[in-house]
Order: structure tokens, then C-alpha cells, then sequence
């Protein structure tokens, strides 16, 4: 049966239609795909005269948009499922608003660096998550030779290291074994992602002999990873997509000091985007707690004069997207339970868990610099959708895209509390926080998978692979 949502603030990311609209999206219930776009009372009423039986949901005053897309999130199974698996962390994102997430290619046992793992990793999310999941394949020294094969499979680019990525079994790459990547990958339309962080040979890591550091002081954590480790990454990653027809596309920037590179090398025809974080967004390094790991991420979170900056990037374009960059672990990890070790910013593992929370968190300070819902939808669902070659069919809810939506209210507040969190560990650095934006239903081509009131019904989500073809490229689940 075709479902007809119906709602007073609709919202399609299309320049066809007024911002906000009183009306209606048909959603076909052969294909899951938006079939009609009402965009006045009056129109919906016409149809519904004369319409077969239809399905309907009517939001009233909540704000209708199109299902967000999370392209950095770390599923971590098989081989780490305590630390966050498919399940989990698909609910989470249904909770939070989000209808696509692509999964990176750590910190799975094994990682997604070759055809064969990727294969263990598509069977390890089968039947088991309540979005679509889309994925990356991983770089590292070596596997040149598989990279072609991953692309025609299906993936929507690649991840590399230029540091050591905190697991062993992936190993950072050098400018050697990215050269070798590039080549592989020039005009097949996949992307190379970089974690852009660098050994930098003057640096002494936080480990000042004559002045021991305070482990349990963010700020040990803190000059250990100066910006100047990016700063110099991101000048080979700039200096790089100037020389090789590939997109290229930094994650989790978090030094406002590397911006005027990537603009430069845009200038220079680079084909080069970058994403920074709801963490270097929402917390600055001044108001972090002794002891609370769970505010520890690589790159770390910097002081709010760059924090600053980076929000006026956004403003001025030069960032692309905000993305989770969910990289959860169990409480032992992160050295949140007791032990002599206990709160150490120097040994804990280095991540944060968001993925439920981008849309509020985003909303909540976005205010102050006067963004409303068509950017938040551009910075957490379109260029998200476009750098990973899936805006065909997500990121819009135009007519012959997936109607994928997400209701929520704008107005409204709340505080997370353990108690909502969907995600497998629950520690994160916004516990008891109160946020601006409320999400009340998910929709996966026109199927619930998530609401307020009756929360989730059977995993239905699809496994996305970009097919390479002549013809273009298309979502399709893998078999």
C-alpha cells in the first residue's frame, strides 16, 4: 500500500518546491520511492477524493525532511562486537533521525582492506540493521592490488592513515602506498578519505622529562597532538589531489589552522572535500573535566578560539559536512572504570559515541550563528549523500528518491540521559545535556523504523553498494 505523509513544515531539499511547505509526499509502496509531492493542503485533498486506499501519517506541526546520512561511522563487526555491533548502532542512528550510515573500515576483526573481508563484513550485517549501510574499504600498505575489485564491488571509497591508526591490523600508509592507491583509483569516481594526522619530527609529544604531564589533564592529551600534526597532513593531502584525478576528502578536521590549504588547493582545481565533527563543534578543550575520557578523540578537541573558526567555515562554505565520526569502545577501554589507570587521557582508547545525537546536537548550536534546516540538511544529508556517490536516490525527497524521512520538532528540548541511548556503550561527553530538536519517527522507504511511541519494529534496513557500470552508477543490495 502507498503510505501519503502529510504535515504543515515539509521540507524536500529541492529548489522546486518553497522552503516549507503545508502538504503532502506519496511514497509508492511497490519500491519505496517518492511517487508525488503535494505542496498545498489543497492539492492533498484533491488526491485523496480520488485516491485507492492509502496509508496515512499525518505530523501536523513537526518538521518532515529527508532521512539524514551519517558517512562516518564505526561499526565495529565482527571481531569487536562488544565495542559497538550492527544492531546497535543501527538503532541508534534510526533513534537520532539518520536513515543511511556508512560504515569505516576499522576497527573490525578483519578490517574491509580486501574482497574477502569485505564479503565477512556484508554477512556480518545481514538481517541485522534498521538503516541502510553503506561502506568504506580501507588502504594500508600492500593491498593496492585489491582496491579495484572493492570498487567494482561496491564500496564508496577508501580510508587511509597517515599515522598510526591505534590497531594493529591497520597499519598506516606513507606517501609511497598512497601514490600507489591513487593510482588504482583514478577514474573509477571512488573516493580517498585521509585521516590526516602526521609524526612531526620537532614535536616531543607532551613527554617534557624536566616536567612530568598530569595524565588525568586534558591538556597532557591536548599537546601531545598539536595542530601541527594535521597542518602538515592535510599540506600532503592538498599537495596530493592536486596531482591525481581522484576526489579526495579529509575526515574530522579539527584545526581551523589547516583551512587556508584546502582552499588553496580547491583554487588549484583540486578535487578535495572535508568534514569536521559535532565534538569539535559542541565541546571546546577549556571545559573538559579531569579524568572524563570520555572526551577523548584523535584529533583531539581544541581550544574554543578554533572552535570558533571552524563554525565560521561552515558559514562561509569551506567545510563540506558535519559527520559523528562514531568511534565507540567498551568502559575498560576508554578507562572509565576503576583501576590505577582510571581517567588516564594518555592511555585511554580515543573516541566518541554520537551517532543518535548529530541532529540535535547540530540544531542546538546552530542557532547562535543563524543556520536553519535547509543547511542542516546540505551539511548532515546531501554532501554527505554526494561525496559517497549515493545522491541519486538519498539526501532529497524528490520525486523517484527514497523515502526516506525524518520527523522531528524543532522547537522542543530534551536531556540525554542513559536511559534514551541506543548505542552499545553508553558513556559519551553530552550525558545530562539538554538539546534543542526532538526526533519522533524515522521513515525507510515509507516504512517506519523508528517512533517515539512504539520505538522499533524488525531490522529492514538494506546493505548500499555503489555499482560501478557504464551506464552510471546505482544503489543495489549485495548478493
Amino acid at each position: 500500500m502507498d503510505s501519503l505523509f502529510v504535515g504543515n513544515r515539509i521540507y524536500v531539499n529541492s529548489e522546486r518546491y518553497p522552503e516549507l511547505f503545508a502538504g503532502g509526499i506519496l511514497v509508492s509502496g511497490a519500491d519505496g520511492r517518492v511517487s508525488k509531492i503535494f505542496d498545498s493542503p489543497q492539492l492533498v485533498e484533491s488526491f485523496l477524493r480520488d485516491a485507492p486506499a492509502v496509508e496515512i501519517h499525518n505530523f501536523g506541526d513537526l518538521v518532515l525532511m529527508p532521512g539524514l546520512i551519517d558517512s562516518h561511522v564505526h561499526i565495529n563487526e565482527p571481531g569487536r562486537t562488544e565495542w559497538e555491533g550492527f544492531f546497535t548502532a543501527t538503532k541508534a542512528a534510526a533513534a537520532g533521525g539518520f536513515t543511511t550510515i556508512v560504515d569505516m573500515p576499522l576497527n573490525s576483526i578483519p578490517p574491509t582492506t580486501s574482497m574477502a573481508n569485505l564479503r565477512t563484513k556484508i554477512n556480518a550485517a545481514r538481517g541485522k540493521i534498521f538503516v541502510d549501510v553503506a561502506f568504506w574499504g580501507g588502504v594500508v600498505p600492500g593491498n593496492s592490488g585489491e582496491l579495484r575489485d572493492m570498487i567494482n564491488a561496491g564500496v564508496v571509497g577508501f580510508k587511509c592513515f597517515l599515522c598510526p591508526s591505534g590497531v594493529d591490523e591497520f597499519e598506516h600508509v606513507g606517501e609511497k602506498d598512497v601514490r600507489l592507491a591513487l593510482e588504482q583509483m583514478e577514474g573509477t569516481g571512488a573516493v580517498l578519505a585521509f585521516h590526516a594526522e602526521v609524526e612531526c619530527a620537532n614535536h616531543d609529544h607532551g613527554h617534557d622529562q624536566a616536567e612530568p604531564k598530569n595524565p588525568k589533564k586534558y591538556e597532557s592529551f591536548l599537546v601531545s597532538r598539536p595542530d601541527q600534526m594535521e597542518a602538515e597532513a592535510i599540506d600532503l593531502v592538498a599537495s596530493l589531489a592536486q596531482q591525481y584525478e581522484v576526489h579526495c576528502h579529509i575526515v574530522h578536521l579539527s584545526t581551523a589552522q589547516a583551512l587556508p590549504t584546502i582552499k588553496k588547493a580547491r583554487a588549484n582545481g583540486a578535487s578535495l572535500s572535508v568534514e569536521t565533527c559535532h565534538h569539535y563543534l559542541s565541546i571546546a578543550a577549556e571545559d573538559i573535566p579531569d579524568a572524563h575520557t570520555e572526551f577523548k578523540c584523535c584529533p583531539p578537541i581544541r581550544q574554543r578560539s578554533n572552535q570558533e573558526l571552524l563554525w565560521q567555515a561552515i558559514l562561509d562554505g569551506d567545510i563540506n559536512m558535519v559527520v559523528s565520526d562514531h568511534s565507540p569502545s567498551t568502559p575498560n577501554m576508554k578507562l572509565l572504570t576503576s583501576g590505577k589507570n582510571q581517567g588516564d587521557f594518555l592511555q585511554a582508547w580515543g573516541g566518541i559515541s554520537s551517532v543518535q545525537f548529530g541532529l540535535p546536537l547540530f540544531w542546538t548550536n546552530c542557532q547562535r550563528f543563524g543556520l536553519g534546516i535547509p543547511d542542516l540538511v546540505r551539511l548532515l544529508c546531501s554532501e554527505p549523500a554526494k561525496m559517497c556517490g549515493i545522491n541519486r536516490t538519498k539526501g532529497s525527497l524528490e520525486v523517484g528518491f527514497d523515502g526516506d524521512i525524518c520527523v522531528w520538532d524543532p522547537e522542543d528540548t530534551f536531556t540525554v540521559t542513559q536511559d534514551i541511548i541506543e548505542f552499545a556503550n553508553k558513556a559519551n561527553p553530552y550525558m545530562d545535556k539538554k538539546l534543542r530538536g526532538v526526533v519522533h519517527a524515522s521513515f525507510l522507504r515509507g516504512s517506519p523504523i523508528y517512533r517515539q511511541t512504539e520505538k522499533f519494529r524488525a531490522p529492514m534496513g538494506n546493505i548500499l553498494l555503489k555499482k560501478v557500470a557504464r551506464r552510471g552508477s546505482k544503489i543495489i543490495k549485495f548478493e
